[in-house]
């Protein structure tokens, strides 16, 4: 079954160790129900420690006593917790911003109050409006 107008060579191995057509390079591959590494990650920081605060014995994520820790080193005056938190606080502004929506002008009231209203007659089928 040899083809000899088929030469062996640099970048032309043999046809018989070659990839078969349809079965994968790596056949048994990562194994089903492994995590991945963010997996890991999220899991670890979800793990409950316990923790004594204000002389009570309290069970908390690793999550939330981190950031306990991060709190307390920022009030005692730590530079390197304060660069810390600077790092993230993108992340808290963009989280905070979507929580509390600015207060509205007055003209901008005004006019979110028409729409309303233009919505209402619209969908009120006792003022005429809707189906």
């Amino acid at each position: 079954m040899s083809d000899d107008s088929y030469e062996v060579g640099y970048r032309k191995p043999p046809k018989a160790t070659r990839f078969q057509k349809g079965a994968s390079g790596n056949p048994k591959g990562r194994p089903k129900g492994s995590p991945n590494v963010v997996t890991a990650i999220l899991r670890a920081i979800n793990e409950k420690v316990a923790i004594n605060e204000n002389g009570q014995r309290k069970i908390v994520s690793k999550l939330d006593a981190s950031a306990k820790q991060l709190a307390n080193k920022l009030a005692q005056g730590d530079l390197t917790a304060m660069g810390k938190l600077l790092a993230i606080m993108p992340l808290l502004d963009e989280r905070a911003a979507g929580v509390v929506a600015p207060p509205l002008e007055e003209a901008d009231e005004q006019v979110a109050n028409l729409i309303v209203q233009r919505i209402r007659k619209i969908t009120d089928p006792k003022k005429g409006g809707g189906k």
